[in-house]
Order: C-alpha cells, then sequence, then structure tokens
C-alpha cells in the first residue's frame, strides 16, 4: 500500500480533494495527479491524546482500508481519526469507510 508522505501531495489533496464524514473516520478524496495507483494516508491529530491513542487509531485505520481494498485507482484518500475510532472494530470502520467512498464516487 503506497502512503502520501510529502507536504506537497498533502497541500493538493487538501485543496482539491473534497472531505466527508461520519462517526468513526473522516476522509478526503482527491483525484491522482499523476493518473497511476492511488495513494493513502493515517492520520491522528495530537489533540486525540497520547502516542498510544494515536498510533491505536492509526492501526485501526490501516486495517480498515485493507479491508475497504484501498488504494483505489486513480484517487488519492486521506483518512482522519476520530476519538470513537480508537475503541471501534476494523470491520466496523472498514463499513463507514465503505460507505465515505460510495459518497465520494470512488467505489
Amino acid at each position: 500500500m503506497e502512503t502520501i508522505k510529502s507536504r506537497q501531495d498533502f497541500e493538493r489533496v487538501f485543496s482539491r480533494g473534497r472531505r466527508f464524514n461520519h462517526r468513526l473516520v473522516r476522509i478526503t478524496v482527491a483525484a491522482s495527479g499523476e493518473g497511476g495507483p492511488g495513494r493513502v494516508a493515517f492520520v491522528a491529530p495530537k489533540r486525540l491524546g497520547n502516542a498510544v491513542f494515536r498510533n491505536r487509531c492509526k492501526r485501526v485505520l490501516r486495517e480498515a482500508a485493507r479491508e475497504a481494498g484501498l488504494p483505489s485507482e486513480e484517487h488519492d484518500v486521506i483518512m482522519f481519526a476520530t476519538r470513537a475510532t480508537h475503541d471501534a472494530k476494523p470491520s466496523d470502520v472498514s463499513v463507514a469507510l465503505r460507505t465515505l467512498l460510495g459518497k465520494a464516487g470512488v467505489r
């Protein structure tokens, strides 16, 4: 799974992308600039809690992305953890993610 790493790529997705919210996860989706395979980023902001809490949230997001079949062709997706992500099962987050991707027209 290829991830978004550079600041420029994050800014491009934020400026061109569309945002979708769910209680368990928030996403920003943008068309991939190169037209190649899509990429994914996992974000857990510091306001959520300490490093252990944030790392658990990112592990849940990674597993949910695998279950949902990300990355999808020609779309970059940034996934944001919420407080509810920490206590959720990856399968529940995956269902929420598929719903949001459907709204975004990615699937």
